[in-house]
């Protein structure tokens, strides 16, 4: 599991939000990943702004990456705004290449 896991994330490094350069892992959007024993995948999201015109592409695009990997039977994606996100969950990475660092 934790191999499907980095897989995983290696996906989701290559979703981007169009508004923004910089990934969605790396933005912190990514609550949660659990992949269960029928490794179907649960992954737990946020968006930037809760009236984000661009929810419903990157919970489609979240859905449709992760569902290319050949280990993955489905994907599930839940879309929550608690705890609201905030330029604290962003990686150290995201934050140079916004150059918020």
């Amino acid at each position: 599991m934790i191999e499907l896991e980095k897989k995983i994330i290696t996906v989701l490094k290559n979703v981007y939000d169009p508004e923004i350069p910089v990934n969605i892992y790396d933005l912190g959007l990514i609550y949660e990943i659990i992949t269960d024993e029928s490794n179907v995948v649960h992954i737990t999201m946020t968006l930037t702004a809760p009236n984000c015109p661009m929810a419903d592409e990157l919970v489609d695009d979240v859905h449709s990456s992760v569902k290319a990997l050949a280990e993955v039977s489905n994907v599930i994606v839940k879309l929550t705004f608690e705890p609201p996100w905030d330029k604290s969950m962003m990686t150290e990475e995201a934050l140079l290449e916004l150059g918020l660092m």
